[in-house]
């Protein structure tokens, strides 16, 4: 992963926690009403993929464990891991592409019901992804993907050598010559893996993604109100098939590229589909970019810009995430995939405690303070979730009652403290786990092994009864906070 070159060390601090009248008395704790529903208190779990589905996108008992075990601590939302909406071989990633995904989602809704005493809502991520292949090796690629063409023979001089000559020709050059001969997209399969783009014009299937999509999200919505979430959010960050269309690199000819409002046109189609599929009765927001931090791609107005249109049109919340893009990803080796969470971008998403001096912590909240702002300008009451390097109450409380957000997420302090709104709400804050930020569970996450946190994973392995990872070195689930254990 990239990293700042000052690399300066950075410490979370918890030194001061609320006592539990404290905690009651603060706007942290206090209900928030978010469209049909209300959050018993601001506090929000963002979507983590932990890798417990089976190959098939099927639930498993690992994945209802997980999702019961942050519902312990009774957050005010949990957001399920990014869920497919196609019924597509994607790995051990939920689906809900298809109906009989539904029983075993509503197995998780559940567990999170009984797990929370029904206190936390529980949303669901809908995801689409393009394709994207290992990076090959050199002499596969030439031998087996380059695609010789008429405009690559142009590119060498016009050659009309054999085909095989020719490969053989391009397979002998090195990185300077091939850089001036291969064409752009040729170039970056050779060096990431072949990746589709939602520019890529010439495929059908890429052409049909603005007919196709509405259908496929408010098909999985649809499903996801039968399995009884309290709402679904739209996923439209990160490197995935709907950041895409929003992003100012999306230069489509066909009205959904090329400017602010095209490249809005699909995600807004998507969500009046989804609307329509759910009804009022269901949470309908969605989770964005404030800023995608690679070159030439979408910057804060243009976040400001969607976040007016969404909230505009009627979403019920907007929770903003940043960074995370496959155009500045490192080279994967090759067998491996681009991963897009380790250039520039992807520090900006997940940064970690080596950092520059603004380190770690509250990366996102004046971007998001921001976008929120404009909202409000607009007349428009929103609520936007705020993610990022939060970690003790001060920084959530502060935020809150500074007006530069109105639900405080927490995604890798939950993961590393699934009790930490437990324990801050009851007077017990002195007991939190506090996050690293070492990105142990990014690694762990890149590699799609199951996720843990090093703070607790390899805690009282010879608990009865616990879940472990695949090769029994780790516990899958936190151990349970003291208070917690019926006497």
């Amino acid at each position: 992963m990239w990293k700042p070159p000052e690399r300066i060390r950075h410490t979370a601090v918890g030194d001061t926690w609320p006592t539990a009248s404290e905690a009651a008395a603060s706007k942290l704790f206090t209900p928030l009403r978010m469209g049909p529903n209300a959050l018993a208190q601001r506090t929000w779990i963002p979507a983590m993929v932990p890798w417990r589905a089976t190959e098939e996108g099927e639930v498993t008992d690992d994945v209802v464990e997980w999702y019961a075990r942050f519902a312990q601590g009774r957050p005010g939302a949990i957001v399920l891991e990014a869920t497919g909406i196609r019924d597509v071989p994607s790995g051990p990633l939920l689906r809900i592409g298809h109906d009989r995904f539904v029983p075993g989602l509503r197995r998780v809704v559940e567990a999170v019901r009984e797990a929370s005493g029904g206190e936390t809502l529980l949303l669901i991520q809908l995801i689409d992804f393009l394709r994207i292949r290992r990076r090959p090796e050199r002499a596969v690629f030439f031998e087996r993907h380059l695609r010789v063409d008429d405009a690559l023979r142009e590119r060498l001089g016009g050659t009309r050598d054999h085909e095989a000559a020719l490969r053989e020709r391009l397979a002998a050059m090195d990185d300077t010559e091939l850089a001036a001969v291969l064409p752009p997209r040729e170039l970056e399969s050779l060096r990431m893996g072949q990746r589709e783009h939602v520019g890529d014009m010439e495929h059908a299937h890429i052409r049909e993604l603005p007919a196709v999509l509405p259908g496929l999200f408010a098909a999985a919505a649809a499903r996801a109100r039968d399995a009884g979430f309290d709402g679904v959010e739209l996923h439209y960050a990160h490197a995935y098939t709907m950041a895409s269309f929003l992003s100012r690199l999306n230069e489509r000819d066909d009205g959904y590229g090329g400017s602010p409002a095209a490249r809005m046109r699909l995600p807004l189609e998507v969500y009046h589909a989804v609307r329509a599929a759910v009804g009022a009765d269901t949470l309908v927001g969605c989770r964005f970019l404030s800023e995608e931090c690679i070159e030439g791609g979408s910057t804060l107005a243009d976040a400001i810009g969607y976040g007016r249109a969404f909230a505009a049109a009627g979403m019920d919340f907007i929770s903003l995430s940043r960074g995370g893009k496959f155009e500045d990803a490192a080279q994967p080796k090759p067998g491996w995939a681009a991963y897009p969470y380790t250039g520039r971008s992807g520090y900006e998403c997940m940064p970690q405690y080596l950092s520059d001096a603004r380190g770690p912590f509250l990366r996102n909240v004046e971007p998001t303070a921001a976008i929120r702002a404009a909202i409000r300008a607009d007349g428009l009451a929103t609520p936007v979730v705020v993610c990022g390097g939060i970690h003790n109450f001060q920084q959530a409380e502060t935020l809150l009652q500074e007006n530069k957000a109105d639900v405080i997420g927490l995604a890798r302090q939950a993961l590393a403290d699934p009790d930490w709104f437990l324990k801050v709400r009851s007077g017990h804050g002195k007991d939190i786990r506090l996050c690293r930020y070492s990105n142990y569970c990014e690694g762990l996450d890149q590699k799609h092994k199951q996720v843990t946190c090093e703070l607790w994973d390899r805690e009282a392995l010879d608990e009865p009864g616990i879940a472990k990872s695949h090769d029994g070195r780790r516990r899958l689930v936190a151990p349970v906070w003291e208070p917690l254990i019926p006497e």
